[in-house]
C-alpha cells in the first residue's frame, strides 16, 4: 500500500481497478463473432483501451481484467499492459454466471486495498474516475456507485438516494415504467475489499446469475455506507448496434481517453 498526503491528512493511494471483460456481446454478434465486446472499436481505440486511459488518467496503474468470451483477442492485443504503461493481471472467468461471481473471483488478485471497477463496454470523459477516486477520499465510503440519468432504469438498475446522495435501495431490472427513480446504475464503481464478503454469499437470482447489485443491495440493508456518484458529461453502452453508432458520434467530437 502506498500512501499520500491529501488535503490535509495521510492516507492510501487507490492503486488497482478491476475491467470485466469477459462478455460475449450477442447483440452486436457481427462485430464480436471473433472477439469478445469490449475489443470492438469505438473510434480507432477498442472500448477496453479507452476504459485503460481514462482509469490510468486517476494514476491507476494495476488492473485486474476478467476475460472470458475469446480471452486471447484481449490477451494478445493488451500483454502484460507495459506498452500501455500498466501492469495486468488476467482471471478467466469459465462460466458466465454474473457480475457478482465475476468479481468474487478477482479477490486475490485484489487484495486487501479499495479498487475501481469497470464493466468493460461503458465508456465516460476520463475526468469521472478521478472524481470518483476523490469522493471516495472524502466520504470513506464502503461502496461508491456511479450514476446516470435516464428515462427509465428497466435496462439496468434503478438507484434510489436520499437528500446526501446516500444510496437507500437499489432494485436490478425493474418492470418497464415501475421505477419512481431516473438514476440508472452506470456500471462503474469504487469498493473497498468488504464487497468480497458479500459476493462470496450470493445466491442464484431468478434469472440464475449472481448479480453484483444484490451484493450492493445487501450492504445496504446491513448499514453500510454505499454512496452515489453522479456522472458528468457522456454515458455510452456499446451494448447495441444502435448505442455503438451514437457512441462513434461522440467520440468524433470528444476527447474520451484512447486514441482518436
Amino acid at each position: 500500500m502506498i500512501i499520500a498526503y491529501y488535503r490535509g491528512k495521510w492516507e492510501a493511494v487507490l492503486l488497482k481497478a478491476v475491467i470485466l471483460a469477459a462478455g460475449k456481446g450477442t447483440r452486436l454478434r457481427e462485430l464480436t463473432a471473433d472477439k469478445p465486446k469490449p475489443m470492438v472499436r469505438v473510434g480507432n481505440s477498442t472500448a477496453l483501451e479507452r476504459i485503460v486511459a481514462g482509469i490510468s488518467q486517476a494514476g491507476i496503474r494495476e488492473f485486474v481484467f476478467v476475460v472470458g468470451y475469446r480471452r486471447e483477442v484481449i490477451e494478445k492485443y493488451f500483454g502484460d499492459g507495459s506498452k500501455f504503461g500498466i501492469k495486468i493481471t488476467y482471471i478467466h472467468q469459465k462460466e458466465q454466471t454474473g457480475t457478482g461471481s465475476a468479481v468474487h473471483l478477482t479477490a486475490p488478485a485484489v487484495g486487501e486495498e479499495p479498487f475501481l471497477m469497470s464493466f468493460g463496454d461503458i465508456i465516460i470523459p476520463p475526468a469521472n474516475y478521478q472524481a470518483m477516486v476523490n469522493s471516495y477520499r472524502e466520504t470513506g465510503a464502503h461502496a461508491i456507485l456511479a450514476l446516470n440519468w435516464v428515462d427509465d432504469p428497466y435496462r439496468g438498475a434503478a438507484v434510489y438516494l436520499d437528500q446526501n446522495n446516500r444510496v437507500e435501495r437499489i432494485v436490478e431490472k425493474p418492470p418497464r415504467g415501475t421505477a419512481t427513480t431516473n438514476w440508472n446504475n452506470a456500471g462503474i464503481f469504487l469498493f473497498s475489499p468488504l464487497i468480497f464478503q458479500y459476493t462470496a454469499k450470493l445466491t442464484p437470482s431468478q434469472r440464475g446469475e449472481y448479480e453484483l447489485p444484490q451484493a450492493i443491495a445487501n450492504m445496504i440493508r446491513d448499514g453500510r455506507q454505499v454512496e452515489g456518484f453522479k456522472l458528468q458529461g457522456y454515458w455510452g453502452d456499446i451494448g447495441t448496434p444502435q448505442e455503438l453508432e451514437q457512441m462513434q458520434s461522440v467520440v468524433a467530437d470528444s476527447n474520451l481517453g484512447g486514441r482518436q
